[in-house]
Order: structure tokens, then sequence, then C-alpha cells
């Protein structure tokens, strides 16, 4: 009779799943495993690159377990690695007589008649160890899927983070000599020449952010920091928007704080040029205004803009989502509003500051993993408020965390002088200024900006502010309002 599962255990024990198979034999080589470690025992210099492919995981035969670790342990002491030297370590750990004493270690290094192919068996383990880690993974899904108290969302979440984390462990990118870089880097000088925008990156929709970063660059992490209400997610919709709707860039955003209904509404009132407050139902549209919400509607039907306000966004389901946007949508930028409001690793929750750090630098590696700009909102500390002078932010202010700058590869400010109170003689209304305060592979710069409140939307400053069209052609104004389906 197969043994019961145990839902309170982390991960089901491989020779359960066998006997549930039929007894089927879980992936191992025995034989594999003893040469390596009479491999090790003769080539102690090889450790260390062992130790960057394999762990002490990867052997099937506890034993053996206990065998690689002694002789981890004894070379990162930087004690020589022999024979006398590991069982001595065995012995002091008391596992000695559990891995066969001091004759197997011995019959060990004569199994191996060199270090040669060490390698090739390490990789073999690693396979192994990877198909065990599958099966365990599928058998624990097939089994908590039988759980009807488990929503199948959870479930999904669960399965994506066990399999990202295996693979995670497992990805190891390997050195690659420089003329290897420097073709790939010719390459890409060469393709950059033929791009009549002279932009590298991908572009932000503004010209004047473009001068100074080329595009938002593949795999760079850009934060995006403001105090509350100076508009830090009306600027990322404006390019948004920019990027969708005028250069049909397919952008995707996590909207952790707002629901999508509001966005699209937010991203109306500047597409239309209507008021919000007849977009909201306090003042009734009329004729000409339906039209012109009609045409705004649709220009945004057709937009590749991709919304996600899922509340309280785990890092491993963001890492998910992403990858599936990228893959199947195509996606060049993610945007995220904001960092604070994502969670990191269940075991740290309660340390908010070492949170949000592992979530900073996870959002880099997704960023460098999957090949796109990712920009992340992030708050600023109060000291900004009662701060005396221009209340001007700076790389200090970013809240919660000092990981957050360092991870990043531009860190940008938003600054409106009206709504953090400065008193600024030479500002009106709507003055704003980007802060580009630390860019990793470009300068730093002031950037002015204007934003029209009645439009929920930031443009250039220098820039006619009828720029981008938020009124229609008179011929289009009669059209018929769009069914649903036209934007399924």
């Amino acid at each position: 009779m197969a043994k019961t599962f145990d839902k309170d255990k982390k991960k089901v024990d491989i020779s359960v799943i066998a006997e549930d198979m039929g007894g089927r034999k879980p992936p191992q080589a025995l034989e594999i495993e003893e040469a390596v470690l009479g491999a090790l025992l003769l080539e102690p210099n090889d450790i260390a690159d062992v130790l960057d492919q394999i762990t002490a995981e990867c052997f099937y035969k506890e034993s053996h377990k206990k065998i690689f670790t002694a002789i981890c342990d004894v070379f990162r002491r930087n004690d020589p690695v022999d024979i006398l030297t590991v069982v001595n370590e065995l012995t002091t750990q008391g596992e000695l007589d559990n891995v066969g004493g001091s004759v197997y270690i011995s019959q060990l290094s004569l199994k191996t008649g060199s270090a040669a192919h060490l390698e090739y068996h390490a990789k073999i383990l690693l396979q192994k160890y990877i198909q065990r880690e599958l099966i365990s993974i599928s058998y624990d899904v097939q089994k908590q899927a039988f759980d009807d108290t488990m929503p199948a969302d959870k479930l999904v979440d669960s399965a994506e983070q066990k399999i990202f984390a295996l693979a995670e462990r497992n990805m190891k990118r390997e050195t690659t000599p420089i003329k290897t870089v420097i073709y790939q880097t010719y390459t890409e000088i060469s393709e950059n020449q033929k791009k009549e925008d002279g932009l590298s990156g991908v572009p932000s929709g503004f010209n004047c952010i473009d001068n100074v970063t080329y595009g938002w660059q593949k795999a760079d992490l850009i934060v995006l920091a403001a105090r509350p209400s100076v508009g830090k997610t009306a600027f990322v919709l404006s390019m948004a928007r920019n990027m969708a709707v005028s250069s049909n860039i397919p952008v995707a955003m996590f909207s952790l704080e707002m629901p999508s209904t509001q966005l699209v509404m937010r991203l109306l009132v500047g597409e239309t040029g209507l008021p919000t407050d007849k977009l909201k139902g306090a003042k009734k549209l009329t004729k000409e205004d339906w039209a012109q919400l009609d045409y705004g509607l649709k220009s945004l039907a057709k937009a590749p803009l991709f919304l996600d306000d899922t509340p309280s966004l785990s890092i491993f389901e963001f890492r998910s989502k992403a990858r599936r946007l990228v893959n199947y949508s195509h996606v060049q930028m993610i945007i995220i509003d904001y960092l604070q409001l994502m969670t990191g690793p269940p075991e740290l929750k309660g340390m908010r500051e070492q949170e949000v750090s592992s979530i900073s630098r996870s959002l880099k590696a997704i960023a460098k993993e999957l090949a796109v700009p990712i920009i992340a909102l992030s708050q600023l500390n109060r000291s900004v408020e009662i701060r005396g002078g221009n209340k001007r932010p700076q790389l200090s202010d970013l809240r919660e965390s000092g990981a957050i700058e360092q991870d990043a590869d531009i860190v940008m400010f938003l600054h409106r002088p009206e709504v953090v109170g400065t008193e600024d003689r030479d500002s009106s209304p709507g003055d704003t200024t980007l802060i580009i305060a630390k860019h990793r592979n470009g300068e730093t710069k002031d950037i002015p900006m204007r934003f029209i409140k009645s439009e929920m939307r930031f443009i250039e400053a220098e820039r006619d502010q009828q720029g981008i069209p938020s009124k229609m052609n008179q011929e289009n104004r009669d059209s018929e309002l769009p069914t649903s389906s036209e934007f399924n």
C-alpha cells in the first residue's frame, strides 16, 4: 500500500512517488556518483569547478550526499582534500559509520581511474537531480489539485514558483571569450546605425527623454520616484500611451494601487480631452462628446497595451506573468505601479527593508533575463517635505531600502514645486522637472516637463500642448459608439 501524502511536508519524498508509480526507479546514476566522489578525492583541485555545477542534493544516495558535503567542508577551510582528511571530517560529524566507514571511502578512489571526465559526470548528476525535482514538483501539484479547498490561482502560482525556483538554482552562465562578445557588440552597433531615429533602445514617446537615454535600454531597471500626488502614475500612463498608441510598441503595466478601469478612465481623459466629471457622470455627454469618446475608445482598443491590476502582486507571480507577456505578446516595456506594494519571498515577511531589497534585486534580474526595460515606480521618504529649501528630491530620499538605488540603472524623480509646497517665483502651475539623478550608462540631467491637470497627462515643456491630438476631425464626430465586440 502506498504511503499517504503529507500536506505539511514542504517536499514529497521521491521514494513515496516511486512507490505510488508502481515501484518505478527514480532517475539516478549511482556509479556516476561514485566516480565523481572518487575523482574529487584524486584531484581536489577540480572541486571548485564542480561546486559551480552541483550541490549535495544532486546525489541520490544519502551516504554520497554526506561524503560530498564533507569534501566541500574540508575544501572551504582551505585544508588539503584526501582520504584521510575526509575520513576525519566524517568522524567529527559523527557520520563515518553511516556512509560505510573508511573502507568505503578508500574504495571510491579506486573506482576512478582519473578525473578527466569529471565535468561531464557532474552534468549527468545535475540532469538526474533536475528530473527528480520535476517529478516531485509535479507529484506535489497533482496531490494539491485533488484538494477542493485550494483555489486554482493559488495552485497555479505555487506550481510556477517551484518550477521557477528550480530553474533559477540551475541556470548557470558560462564565461565567454572576449572575441565572441566583441562580435556581438559589433553586430549591435551595426544594427543601431540602421535605425533612423538614432535610438538604441525602446523610445519613450518623449523626445526630451530619449535625447538623454537613447531610448529605454534592454535589461535596464528604471526607478521613477516622487511624493504622493506629484503625478507618477499620470507620467507613466502618458508614456505608455505615447508608446502603445502612437508608436504601436507593446507595453505592459502592472497597477497594484489602482484598478484597470480607473487607468483606462485616465487614458480616455487625455485621449479625448473630455473632462473627468463628464466621464464619471456628473455632467451629461453631448452628441459630439459621444463621438469624441468613440474615437478615443477605438484608438485605445487597437493599442498593444496590457493592464494587470492584481493587488499585492508577488515577485514570483510577476515573473511568471512578465515572461508570458514577453514570449507571447512581444511586450517591449514593463511598468510597475508601484514597487513598495509588491510582496517578496515569504521568509522575509516582517523584515520590510530586506523584503524591498529582495524585490529590487529580483526586478533587475527579471529585466536582464527577459531583455526588456522595467520601469518601477517608488515612493519617497517624508524627509522631502520637512526639508527646507526647494525640496528637490535626492537619492537618499528613496523609501525603505538603499538597495533600490544600487540595483537601478536609472533613477528619476518627478519634482512639481506647486505640489510639494516650494516657493519658486520662476515656476507656474504645471511646471515639472524630471530629474535623472542616476544614469549608469549616460549623463544625469534635469528635463523640463509640463503637467496638464485637466487631461491628467504630461507633455514636453517646449512642445505645443496640442501635440497629442485630443479633438476629433469634424467628419469623425458623428460616428457610432463602438460595440463591445469591437474591443475583443
